[in-house]
């Protein structure tokens, strides 16, 4: 059963930065929700999942998921996490144009990010912790995007053929048969799914399988069962394909999640 989060209530942020740390418990859920101000969310440890109403976007440890001002989200964990938040004035242009993106946090914004989280509410700008703050907002754009964010389709045909295959990542179904149960050709989908996703099919839905697969090695299954949970024939596909987005294997992020170590996906933008 989800554990709801209670979330700060803030119209107004005392400092151009403001920053809070949370241990999140399994199962936690911050509802839908917007800010007035960007949030940059960091995961320590743990892997946080954001939804929006255009996509899903996963962080796993030493990966950030940005949120533009006034966009709806709503953030949940399957496993203990350790977060750090931190909400930037809408003012602060970091990344252009505005659009949710999980970003791969590298060992200097990393440090900044700790740093800033440890700062008081009204932390003195015009002295060191000022300067912190503005070498961190530099850091963090020029953080590299992540391959860990799936586009969501608002047409409501494609949306169910979505949530349909997130239900069951392991539907085997080909895609000529999806579209006939949603009242298209497999032309049509095609076509309308690349115009809405910016994805084909294809790669949409290698991109979801994968993104199930981090859920299922997170919760400990082993990477046979998460490969076969996740649609994949086989181990050795499922490695193959997980080493060619994240340019890790399974197995590898796995003990990089145990660990705390920084064995996890790779610093390039999946491909799949």
């Amino acid at each position: 059963m989800p554990q709801p989060r209670r979330l700060p209530q803030l119209e107004n942020l005392p400092r151009m930065v403001y920053a809070r740390s949370e241990s999140l418990p399994a199962g936690s859920l911050a509802a839908a929700h917007s800010h007035a101000f960007g949030q940059l969310s960091f995961a320590g440890e743990g892997v946080l999942t954001v939804a929006t109403p255009t996509g899903s976007h996963v962080a796993p440890p030493r990966r950030a998921v940005w949120l533009p001002p006034g966009l709806v989200h709503e953030v949940t964990t399957s496993q203990p996490a350790e977060m750090r938040s931190l909400y930037i004035r809408a003012d602060q242009d970091i990344f252009c144009p505005p659009r949710c993106l999980v970003l791969t946090v590298g060992p200097l914004a990393r440090e900044l990010i700790l740093a800033a989280a440890a700062l008081p509410p009204e932390y003195d700008e015009e002295g060191p912790d000022g300067r912190l703050v503005a070498v961190l907002l530099d850091q963090l754009a020029t953080l590299p995007e992540a391959g860990f964010s799936l586009p969501w389709p608002a047409d409501p045909q494609l949306a169910a053929v979505c949530r349909a295959l997130a239900a069951a990542p392991d539907d085997v179904r080909p895609m000529e048969t999806l579209a006939k149960n949603a009242g298209m050709t497999g032309r049509t989908l095609a076509r309308r799914f690349q115009v809405e996703t910016g994805l084909s099919f294809g790669k949409w839905r290698r991109r979801q399988r994968l993104l199930a697969a981090l859920a299922h090695l997170e919760a400990g299954a082993s990477v046979t069962a998460a490969g076969l949970e996740s649609g994949y024939e086989s181990a050795s596909a499922f490695v193959a394909a997980f080493r060619e987005a994240f340019g890790v294997t399974p197995g590898e992020f796995a003990r990089g999640l145990r660990s705390g170590s920084n064995v996890t996906a790779g610093n390039h933008a999946c491909s799949c």
